[in-house]
C-alpha cells in the first residue's frame, strides 16, 4: 500500500489510518542523526535537517553533532552576532532566502537555526550565534531571516526554546525566572517569530525552566507555544535533550532527534501499556511529524543548484553591515592611492576567524582575508608581521619586535586582533572580558613607535577594551564577518563602502558591571536570572552604569541630523497607538546608512519598569544631502508591560517619553505624551491590603463610610502606612476595629 498522492505530497489522513502503533512510535523519533524516521510500506520518506543557522552544515560521512566532521562546502555567512549589528530586516531576509537555495540544492528539508537566545551575560559561550540583549531586535531580524528560508519551501528551526542562555551544565541546569521576566526578556522573540512568520519547527532547549525540563514542559510547549501563539509546527528537541519521553509526548514534544537507540520508543511503549499516555496524544504528534515531511517534499527534489557567486557576494554586503566602527579619530578611511606604507599587523589578517565552533561550524565555499584583499584594494605598499600565535596566550618576544619594526616604517598601523577560537565556543562558557594578554602587549608595542594605530577586532561577543582603546586612532568591530569578511574588511578600512553597524549588545567597561556578574552561571545546577528585567542596557541605563559603548551605538563615515519629530496617539487602553515620524538628513559627504532607534520611556509608573526600552527602528541608507521622512507606528503592546495580577499585557496610563536615538544613550529628539490607559484597578479579596481597598473607586467610599472615624488612623503620617499594608480581613479580628469580616464580604459582593 502506498499513500502519496503525488510525488510531492503525502495523504496524512490515509497514512495515519493505516499506520501500526509501533510505527506511530517509530515516527515520534528521528532516525539517525540528522533525518527524520520513515515508513517504506506506506511511502513515507525519511527527510533530512541540518545544522546551520549561518550557513548549512551538511555532513558528507559519518555523522556527529558538535562540527567535528567534515561538510559539504556552503555559503557561511557572518553568524548571528554580526547580522544583528546591521539592524537591517531586509538583509537578513535576503541570507535566509540565499541559504534556502543551499538547502535545497542539498535536499535538505529544514535549517536548524534561527537562535534567538538573549544575550543575557557577555560570557555565554555561544553568544556569536545569538542576535541581541534586545528582545525586539532579535525577533524582527530572526522573523525576516525565516520568512526568507521558508519561502525557499525549507523549513526552519527557531532555538533553543527557552532560557538557554549559558553552556555551563546546559544540559540540566535549571533556570530559575519569574514570569514577568520570561514574558518581557526572554520569550518575545520566540513570540514574534512565531506570530509573524510561523517556523516549521521550534526546537526546545536542553536546560529546566524553574525545574522542569523544557523538553517535557507543557505548560512553554502547549500552553504558551500554541494555545497562547498558535504555533501550528512541529515542536523538536535539541539533539540529546530529552529527559523523559512520554512525559514529552503528553507535554507536547513532537519528535526526539536524534535517534536515541530504542530508548525513546521504549518510554513511549511503556507509558501506553501502563495509561499513563494515550494513542490519541501519540497521534497528535505523530501527525505533526507527517505534516512536516509532506511540508517538506515539494523542495526535495534532486539536481537543484544555486549561484555560488551571488552568495559570495551577498556574504560580503552582509559583512560590510555587520561592522561597527566604535571610534575614529580622522584617520579612517584610508586613501586607497596615496599616502606611505601601511603594516598590518596580526595572524588574524592572514589567517581569519570568521564563525563560531561547535555545530554551526560551516565549511565555506571559499575564504577571504584581509591581508590579501588590502593588497589587492590599495596601490599602496602593504608590509605585513603576524605578532602573535593565535592560540597562545604569552608574546612572543620575536615576533613583537618584528611588528614593531613594521610599524616604525609606516604612515598607519593596522592591528587585526580578536579571541581565538578556544576562547568561545559551544559546550562551554567565557572565563573573562579580555584580549590574549600576548595582543595587548603587542599593541602597547606598536604604540609606542607610530601613533596612527587602527584596530580591528575578530570575536564573537564583547570584549572588554578599557585598557588599551586610548592606544587606537580608530576601532572597527568586525564581530565575526564569514567567509567574504575579509574583502568586507579591506572595504571599509578603504572607504569603498561607509561602515552602518550598530552594537546589538553593549560593550561593558568591565565585567563586574555586568547584570548577571554574580548570579552566571550560577551553581549546585540552579541558575537565578536575579537581575530580571534589567538585561543589558535595560541594566546599564537604569542603574546609570558607565559603559564602553552603549546598545545601538556605531560610527560613520559621514554624518546624520534629525528633525520634524512629530508624534501622534490614538485610541486609549489595549486599542492605543502611537505614530512616531521624524526626518533623517545625511549632512556629509560620502553616502551612509542610519538607524533610527525609537526608545519608550515610562515617566512614572506604577511598577518597576527599566529606564527605557526600545519599541522600534529602521535603517535608513541615504546618498549625500538626500533626506528621508521616517515613520513607526506603536501600539499598546510596544509600550506596555506584563502585569502578574492580570497575568497578561496591559497598558498602564500616564506619560511617556518618545525618544528617537542613535544609540541608547545618544537621544536625537524626544516628546512626551500623555496615554489613557487601561482600568487596572486589581480584583479585591479579603486578603488584600487595606490601602487597596481604601484605593477602590467603588469598594474604597463604602469602606471610609463605615470606617467613620476610625479611618483617620489608616491616614495618619507617622503610623498608616504601616497600618495600609495589612490585609484587611486581619484588620478586621483587631478588638475595636469598626468593620467585621463578614460586612467586608458584603463590600465584595456589592462591587462585583
Amino acid at each position: 500500500m502506498t499513500t502519496q498522492t503525488s510525488p510531492g505530497a503525502l495523504d496524512v489522513d490515509a497514512v495515519m489510518a493505516a499506520l501500526t502503533t509501533e510505527e506511530k512510535i517509530s515516527l515520534a523519533s528521528g532516525q539517525d542523526f540528522w533525518h527524520t524516521q520513515g515508513v517504506e510500506r506506506l511511502g513515507v520518506p525519511a527527510v533530512m535537517v541540518t545544522d546551520g543557522p549561518h550557513g548549512l552544515r551538511k555532513q558528507a560521512g559519518a555523522s556527529d553533532h558538535v562540527g567535528l566532521d567534515d561538510s559539504v562546502p556552503a555559503t557561511c555567512f557572518p553568524p548571528a552576532a554580526g547580522l544583528a549589528s546591521t539592524w537591517d530586516v531586509d538583509l537578513l531576509r535576503r541570507v535566509g532566502e540565499a541559504l534556502g537555495a543551499e538547502c535545497r540544492a542539498a535536499e535538505v528539508a529544514v535549517l536548524l537555526g534561527p537562535g534567538v537566545n538573549i544575550k543575557r551575560s557577555p560570557l555565554c559561550g555561544r553568544n556569536f550565534e545569538y542576535f541581541s540583549e534586545d528582545p525586539l531586535l532579535a525577533g524582527e531580524l530572526a522573523s525576516a531571516f525565516v520568512q526568507g528560508v521558508q519561502g525557499q519551501g525549507v523549513g526552519t528551526s527557531l532555538k533553543h526554546f527557552a532560557a538557554n542562555n549559558q553552556e555551563t551544565e546546559r544540559m540540566t541546569v535549571s533556570a530559575e525566572v519569574d514570569e514577568r521576566t520570561l514574558r518581557e526578556i526572554y520569550l518575545p522573540a520566540f513570540e514574534r517569530v512565531v506570530t509573524r512568520a510561523q517556523p516549521w519547527t521550534v526546537m526546545c532547549s536542553y536546560n529546566r525552566v524553574n525545574g522542569v525540563y523544557a523538553s517535557q514542559d507543557p505548560w512553554l510547549l502547549t500552553q504558551v507555544l500554541r494555545e497562547e501563539w498558535g504555533f501550528q509546527g512541529l515542536v523538536v528537541s535539541d539533539w540529546g535533550a530529552v529527559d523523559d519521553r512520554a512525559a514529552g509526548v503528553a507535554a507536547g514534544l513532537d519528535l526526539e532527534m536524534p535517534s536515541s537507540g530504542g530508548v525513546g520508543e521504549a518510554s513511549i511503549r511503556a507509558a501506553l501499556a501502563a495509561g499513563r499516555l494515550t494513542e490519541a496524544e501519540l497521534d497528535v504528534v505523530v501527525r505533526r511529524t507527517l505534516e512536516l515531511v509532506t511540508t517538506a517534499l515539494p523542495a526535495l527534489s534532486p539536481g537543484q543548484t544555486f549561484d555560488a557567486d551571488a552568495h559570495q557576494a551577498l556574504a560580503r554586503e552582509a559583512a560590510h553591515q555587520s561592522a561597527v566602527l566604535l571610534t575614529n579619530d580622522g584617520v579612517l578611511p584610508l586613501d586607497p592611492s596615496r599616502g606611505g606604507p601601511i603594516a598590518v599587523i596580526g595572524e588574524m589578517a592572514r589567517s581569519p576567524r570568521y564563525q563560531g565552533a561547535g555545530s554551526s561550524l560551516v565549511n565555506p565555499t571559499r575564504l577571504e582575508d584581509a591581508l590579501g584583499a588590502l593588497r589587492v584594494g590599495t596601490s599602496r605598499e602593504v608590509v605585513f608581521a603576524p605578532g602573535y600565535v593565535t592560540e597562545q596566550v604569552r608574546a612572543d618576544d620575536a615576533l613583537v619586535a618584528e611588528a614593531v619594526e613594521a610599524a616604525r616604517g609606516a604612515e598607519v598601523a593596522v592591528l587585526f586582533l580578536g579571541l581565538p577560537a578556544s576562547f568561545e565556543s559551544e559546550g562551554y562558557d567565557r572565563e573573562h572580558l579580555d584580549l590574549p594578554a600576548s595582543q595587548v602587549a603587542l599593541l602597547e608595542a606598536v604604540r609606542a613607535v607610530n601613533d596612527r594605530v587602527v584596530v580591528v577586532l575578530s570575536n564573537g561577543s564583547a570584549v572588554a577594551v578599557e585598557g588599551w582603546v586610548q592606544h587606537t586612532s580608530a576601532l572597527l568591530e568586525g564581530w565575526l564577518l564569514g567567509q567574504a569578511g575579509g574583502g568586507a574588511t579591506a572595504d571599509l578600512l578603504l572607504g569603498v563602502v561607509s561602515p552602518s553597524g550598530r552594537l546589538a549588545e553593549t560593550i561593558p567597561v568591565r565585567l563586574e558591571d555586568t547584570p548577571a556578574y554574580g548570579a552566571f552561571p550560577g551553581d549546585s545546577g540552579v541558575v537565578r536570572y536575579g537581575e530580571g528585567l534589567l538585561v543589558g542596557y535595560r541594566w546599564y541605563d537604569t542603574r546609570r552604569v558607565p559603559v564602553s559603548f552603549p546598545f545601538g551605538h556605531g560610527l560613520s563615515y559621514t554624518d546624520f541630523g534629525y528633525d520634524d519629530l512629530a508624534v501622534h496617539t490614538a485610541g486609549t487602553g489595549a486599542q492605543t497607538s502611537v505614530e512616531v515620524s521624524c526626518t533623517v538628513t545625511n549632512v556629509g559627504e560620502r553616502a551612509g546608512a542610519e538607524v533610527v532607534q525609537v526608545y519608550c520611556a515610562p515617566q512614572a509608573p506604577g511598577v518597576h519598569r527599566p529606564e527605557q526600552e526600545l519599541v522600534g527602528f529602521v535603517r535608513v541608507p541615504l546618498e549625500p544631502g538626500q533626506a528621508q521622512r521616517v515613520s513607526l507606528r506603536l501600539d499598546a503592546r510596544d509600550l506596555g508591560h506584563w502585569s502578574e495580577v492580570h497575568r497578561r499585557w496591559v497598558l498602564e496610563g500616564g506619560r511617556y517619553e518618545v525618544r528617537v536615538a542613535s544609540s541608547s544613550r545618544a537621544v536625537r529628539l524626544s516628546h512626551v505624551v500623555e496615554l489613557e490607559g487601561e482600568d487596572l484597578t486589581p480584583p479585591l479579596t479579603l486578603q488584600s491590603q487595606a490601602g487597596e481597598w481604601l484605593a477602590h473607586p467603588v469598594v474604597g467610599p463604602r469602606l471610609r463610610e463605615r470606617l467613620g472615624e476610625a479611618v483617620a488612623a489608616l491616614e495618619d503620617g507617622q503610623h498608616g502606612q504601616m497600618m495600609r499594608a495589612n490585609p484587611v480581613e486581619r484588620l478586621a479580628r483587631f478588638p475595636g476595629f469598626p468593620v467585621r469580616e463578614e460586612e467586608l464580604a458584603t463590600l465584595l459582593e456589592d462591587a462585583r
